[in-house]
C-alpha cells in the first residue's frame, strides 16, 4: 500500500510533580488545558479533548502516525513546563512528575472519555487521583507497583 493510514486515539494521563496542588488556580488551570491542547498540537497530533484536577491532567488525543506516545507526552510536558515557569499565573517551582499512563480509546468510546475527561472536576469531588488511577489501569489490565509508580 503507498499510503499510511492510521487512526489511533489514546486517553493520555500525568500528575503534577509529587500530585502538587499546582493546578488548584482556576485560571491557571484553564491556561495549562489550552497550552496543552496547542503543544498536542503542535506535536502534530490531534487534541480532542483535556481536562484534569488540581494534581493531574487528561488527554485524549489522536495520535500522528509519524511520532511515539513518550515523544508525545515528553514534548507537551517539557513545553507546558517552561510555559508555567514563566506565566505570570503560574509558579516558578512548577513540574510534572515523571511518569504517565497511556490508554487506547476504541473510535466508538471517543465521545464516553471526553465527557469523562470534561467531567473531572465534579469527578474527584468523591474520588482521588490514586483511586481514579488505580481504576483506569484495571480496566486496561495493568498491573502497576504502589512503590513505583506514586513518587
Amino acid at each position: 500500500m503507498p499510503q499510511s493510514l492510521t487512526q489511533v486515539w489514546l486517553h493520555v494521563v500525568f500528575s503534577t510533580k509529587e500530585r502538587r496542588t499546582f493546578l488548584q488556580n482556576e485560571t491557571f488551570r484553564c491556561e495549562m488545558f489550552r497550552m496543552l491542547a496547542h503543544h498536542v498540537k503542535e506535536s502534530g497530533c490531534v487534541s480532542a479533548s483535556v481536562g484534569g484536577y488540581i494534581d493531574h491532567v487528561h488527554l485524549l488525543t489522536g495520535l500522528s502516525r509519524t511520532i511515539t506516545i513518550a515523544k508525545l507526552v515528553e514534548h507537551v510536558k517539557t513545553e507546558t513546563s517552561k510555559w508555567a515557569k514563566s506565566s505570570d499565573v503560574g509558579t516558578s517551582m512548577f513540574s510534572w512528575q515523571a511518569g504517565y499512563g497511556a490508554f487506547s480509546v476504541s473510535h466508538s468510546k471517543r465521545n464516553d472519555v471526553d465527557a469523562y475527561i470534561r467531567g473531572q472536576i465534579e469527578h474527584h469531588e468523591n474520588r482521588s487521583f490514586k483511586d481514579e488511577f488505580r481504576g483506569m489501569c484495571k480496566r486496561h489490565s495493568i498491573e502497576i507497583d504502589e512503590r513505583y509508580v506514586w513518587d
